[in-house]
């Protein structure tokens, strides 16, 4: 028999130290105030230590709750995890797809119409992260172009889907000569001015730098006029056709290209008619945009 208090005492507490309030796990959890201020009372009597201190009209966790929020998280982050696998083999075959949050938004999610009528049965599951957090994370398969900070036997396993075709960008009104623009850089990936230097033979940083986390951010800033953002072609490919953005010195392809990393030697069911599809319809792409 196991020592436990009531799972709903457990998801109070979880959702109360997550939130930092009382009123935004009831909220959450659909419970009044006073009952989720119950639950709370109910499992530091099971516990018999306090896990919360009063902070002005609110709670926060003292040392005890601390620890007790650090292993409910992982088990609910483990049984959400969980559950979420059931749910994908109930559903049907599915694929877990990490790739950054810019490249899901503006090209992968507006194109993947076109994979489900080639293959209705199939489901992707999207998991969206920064450049600097981009690891498999439980995913099949991981999308990417700068596979520098990986692990040598992921590198190993990547396979090629496209080539990764680069270039300055920035507002028509942007008129700043390239030597005295503002360098606007994604705070992870800022080897990528480098190559693009090294592979062009231009130099742009004597304006200042920008710098975001997200390549979105980085294209949103250059389409303020706020200076000069290092893209890959096919995430600003309406912006360019639109004349959002110019792209005065052109693009150059990146070494490598874009590469999908596979979480394990064997690949999943389904997963070569994905990677195929990929394949196919970034190279298209590519050949129509003239990178």
């Amino acid at each position: 028999m196991r020592t436990l208090p009531p799972m709903s005492t457990l998801r109070a507490f979880e959702a109360t130290a997550r939130t930092g309030s009382i009123t935004r796990a009831a909220e959450e959890l659909c419970r009044t105030h006073g009952a989720v201020s119950r639950q709370l009372r109910q499992l530091q009597e099971h516990a018999g230590t306090t896990l919360f201190d009063k902070d002005g009209t609110g709670v926060r966790l003292n040392a005890r709750g601390q620890a007790m929020y650090d292993v409910v998280r992982a088990v609910f982050d483990q049984l959400e995890q969980g559950y979420g696998r059931l749910l994908d083999q109930a559903r049907g075959p599915s694929l877990h797809v990490a790739c950054s949050a810019t490249f899901a938004m503006r090209w992968l999610v507006p194109h993947l119409v076109d994979f489900y009528r080639l293959r209705p049965d199939i489901r992707i599951r999207l998991s969206m992260t920064s450049a600097r957090e981009m690891r498999t994370e439980g995913a099949d398969v991981v999308i990417a172009w700068d596979l520098s900070a990986y692990a040598e036997a992921d590198r190993r396993r990547a396979l090629y889907l496209a080539p990764a075709t680069f270039g300055p960008v920035c507002a028509p009104a942007y008129k700043t000569p390239l030597r005295a623009a503002v360098r606007i850089a994604h705070d992870f990936t800022s080897s990528a001015w480098d190559q693009w230097q090294r592979l062009s033979g231009k130099s742009i940083a004597h304006g200042g730098e920008l710098t975001f986390p997200h390549t979105h951010l980085c294209i949103e800033a250059a389409l303020a006029g706020a200076g000069v953002a290092l893209v890959e072609q096919r995430l600003i490919h309406k912006e360019l056709r639109d004349g959002q953005l110019v792209a005065p010195h052109g693009f150059v392809r990146f070494a490598g290209g874009l590469m999908a990393v596979p979480a394990a030697r064997e690949l999943p069911r389904d997963m070569d008619v994905f990677i195929g599809w990929l394949r196919g319809t970034l190279g298209a792409e590519g050949e129509e945009g003239g990178s």
